[in-house]
């Protein structure tokens, strides 16, 4: 007994819609604020726990200071970027999540950069 390959692949065009239609519907609902705040949380949690920020001692043993880096440095681009565009009441609150894991960060390294040299500076200017 042989399937026939229409059975395993629907015609696209008869189908009826998939998991991924759902989902293009459902993010094109999405306000465009909220797709950009989500990412910046999203990094700026993944970035504590990179700087030792977590609250459990388990946790707190992912100290990665390249990766607090590099997630820093993401977020101050997209924060620095996006201001203009969301509005002064999310980019307020996003710019002080930034500052603060800036500060954790710097707090956080063994060698100190150079005021204006720490992750996202380039975008955000000096934090000390």
């Amino acid at each position: 007994m042989s399937t026939s390959p229409d059975a395993i692949s629907p015609d696209p065009v008869t189908a009826t819609p998939s998991a991924a239609d759902d989902a293009t519907r459902d993010i094109a609902d999405v306000a465009a604020v909220e797709v950009i705040t989500a990412a910046a949380v999203h990094l700026m949690s993944a970035a504590a726990v990179k700087c030792g920020l977590a609250e459990d001692a388990d946790a707190q043993g992912h100290l990665d200071l390249d990766e607090a880096r590099k997630l820093i440095t993401a977020l101050a681009a997209l924060v620095t970027a996006s201001a203009p565009d969301i509005g002064n009441q999310h980019a307020r609150s996003l710019r002080d999540g930034l500052r603060s894991l800036q500060l954790a960060f710097r707090e956080a390294s063994v060698v100190p950069d150079a005021p204006g040299e720490g992750p996202g500076e380039k975008f955000t200017g000096s934090v000390v």
